[in-house]
């Protein structure tokens, strides 16, 4: 029988400009704050294992095996290290791995750290090593990029379902007030609808990035790192540490064709859909039961379509729940609590495990004023890779 696995550590670092910083230290001075959070940061050569996510280090930092050089950075030799890598899934593939650690007895207490520093090269460069995920010949040679995908993908909801700029307007503006409020948010500013859809200066404010897609649907680009220490709470060791866990009750990840258009409907992300079945039928849950999301909106339409997938909302109806604030704090289902990736920011390779840091800070009761859910019992995260391709769904509890 697997063991039950909780987080008793969260670490996070401010998301932004880190590009003055090496890689290991970024990722590190997670590491540490989640350590220090667990009370374990003394015991750290005691770990069973560390787990690092990370997409593309040898691209934006000209750096390869970050595992081993995070293990030395934090003088925890002969801890073994292994790095994880999936593309903008990384973080949450990173967590699913030392989950299965913990989970199939292998380990006791493992510690997942995530990250990238992508700001050492330029916005243009770093759109293009994230394009690189992309087939070589049918997409990317082509000329295609993520934020092209992104606009394509758009068009075809609007068409479909009758979405308008102002709706991810509007979800612009809950995400960045949501992440003015969050201390390690990349963009800590509010925004109005006059200011970016309704205002005469909206055009110039709220530029196009890939038409219909404006500034103010897509992601920054981040630098940070996010880290858990998870624990057998079967284990004696899971009295060790000073925080009560907060279980990982589900986890789950799919995969769908590498080429988008060889997909029978490209406004089907059938890979989230199916990860997050996968996760519900694990935790015993149905979407009724989550209390809150963070939900991957590297483009704010992924925030719609993916709510859709895992069963919040009727297929096309999401945006609807958007008008009606039914996903603000106070809302019904509150959905991006930290900010998203469009307000919190989107280190590619670490926001699955800064998701889970969400989760874990919200069913804690740690969100800051103005943010925190009330009440929270399950939260549930879903990390994007590729466009769509690969997916990994996490359900965390609050017993």
């Amino acid at each position: 029988m697997a063991a039950n696995v909780g987080i008793v550590g969260i670490g996070h670092t401010i998301f932004g400009n880190s590009s003055e910083y090496d890689l290991s230290d970024v990722l590190a001075y997670a590491a540490t704050d989640a350590l220090q959070d667990a009370g374990y940061l003394e015991k750290r050569k005691e770990i069973d294992q560390l787990v690092v996510g990370n997409m593309a280090s040898g691209l934006f930092c000209h750096q390869s095996a970050v595992a081993s050089s995070v293990i030395s950075r934090m003088d925890m030799e002969p801890v073994p290290a292994e790095l994880v890598e999936n593309g903008p899934a990384s973080g949450a593939s990173a967590v699913k791995i030392g989950y299965m650690a913990v989970a199939s007895g292998l380990a006791d207490v493992v510690l997942v750290v995530a990250g990238e520093v992508m700001r050492k090269v330029t916005g243009w460069l770093a759109t293009d090593y994230v394009a690189t995920m992309l087939h070589t010949e049918a997409e990317y040679n082509m000329g295609l990029t993520l934020p092209a995908f992104g606009g394509m993908f758009t068009r075809m909801y609007m068409e479909k379902y009758g979405l308008t700029e102002r709706d991810l307007a509007l979800l612009a503006v809950k995400n960045h007030d949501n992440g003015a409020k969050n201390k390690y948010a990349h963009i800590q500013l509010p925004c109005t609808i006059e200011a970016i859809a309704d205002g005469p200066e909206a055009d110039v404010v709220n530029t196009y990035v890939a038409e219909p897609l404006r500034m103010y649907s897509t992601c920054p680009v981040s630098d940070g790192a996010a880290a858990l220490l998870l624990v057998n709470m079967d284990s004696p060791r899971a009295q060790e540490f000073k925080k009560k866990p907060v279980r990982i009750a589900g986890v789950a990840s799919a995969t769908d064709t590498h080429c988008v258009h060889n997909r029978k409907d490209p406004l089907k992300l059938e890979a989230v859909r199916i990860a997050a079945e996968k996760a519900y039928k694990m935790a015993g849950l149905s979407p009724k039961d989550i209390s809150f999301a963070e939900l991957h909106d590297a483009f704010s339409i992924l925030e719609l379509a993916i709510s859709e997938e895992v069963g919040f909302f009727e297929r096309g109806k999401s945006f609807l729940a958007v008008r009606n604030g039914e996903t603000e704090i106070n809302g019904r289902l509150p959905i991006n609590t930290s900010g998203g990736l469009k307000s919190k920011g989107h280190p590619v390779g670490g926001t699955g495990v800064s998701q889970v840091v969400e989760l874990v800070r919200q069913l804690r009761g740690e969100a800051e004023e103005g943010r925190q859910v009330k009440e929270p019992k399950y939260g549930m995260s879903v990390n994007f890779g590729g466009f769509g391709n690969n997916i990994v769904s996490v359900i965390c509890a609050r017993d």
